[in-house]
C-alpha cells in the first residue's frame, strides 16, 4: 500500500469507504455517532488548520485505507475518519496509516492526539491500544458505547482499556 495525501479528486472514493467500513461495524446515518460533513471541505478543516488527511492506495490506485489528524488545540491533534476497507483488513494497512498520522502530528508540532471510536470497532480499540493509547471516558450516544482516547505522543502511556 503506498500512502499519500488527500487530493480532491478523491473525495468520492474517501466518502464510499467511509460508507463501506461504517456500515460493516453496524452504524448508519441519524444514528449519533456517524457524521460526514467533513469530507466536502477536506482542505479547509485538516489542510488549511495545521492538519492532514492521507491516504492509502494499492496497485490500480484504488483508495482502501484512509485517516485524517485535525487541529484541537495548541499542541492537541484529534486523528479521525481511520478507516480500512473490509477487504483489505487485518493486512497490517491500519498500522500503517496510524503510523503515518503519528508521524505527521509530530512534524506538525502537536504533543498529543486525541480520538474516539465505539465499541462495535473492536479492530480500531485493538488497533490503537498497540500504539499505546489510553482511555480517557466512554459516553452513550446513539445506541453505541463511543470510547474517547489519547496517546501522548513523547511518552508512553498505558493502554485503552478492554
Amino acid at each position: 500500500m503506498k500512502v499519500r495525501r488527500y487530493r480532491r479528486s478523491d473525495l468520492e472514493s474517501v466518502r464510499e469507504l467511509h460508507h463501506v467500513c461504517l456500515t460493516q461495524v453496524g452504524l448508519a446515518p441519524g444514528d449519533g455517532v456517524y457524521y460526514e460533513d467533513d469530507f466536502p471541505r477536506i482542505e479547509e478543516i485538516y489542510f488549511a488548520d495545521r492538519g492532514d488527511f492521507l491516504v492509502g492506495e494499492v496497485a490500480g490506485g484504488r483508495i482502501v485505507a484512509m485517516g485524517g489528524i485535525r487541529r484541537a488545540g495548541p499542541e492537541i491533534a484529534e486523528m479521525c475518519r481511520m478507516r480500512v476497507h473490509p477487504e483489505f483488513q487485518r493486512r497490517g494497512f491500519g498500522d500503517r496509516m496510524v503510523a503515518e498520522l503519528e508521524r505527521r502530528a509530530v512534524e506538525l508540532g502537536y504533543a498529543r492526539l486525541c480520538g474516539d471510536t465505539t465499541l462495535n470497532q473492536p479492530a480500531a480499540l485493538e488497533l490503537y491500544r498497540k500504539y499505546g493509547w489510553h482511555e480517557v471516558r466512554r459516553e452513550q450516544r446513539g445506541g453505541c458505547v463511543v470510547i474517547y482516547g489519547e496517546k501522548n505522543l513523547f511518552s508512553d502511556t498505558p493502554t485503552m482499556a478492554k
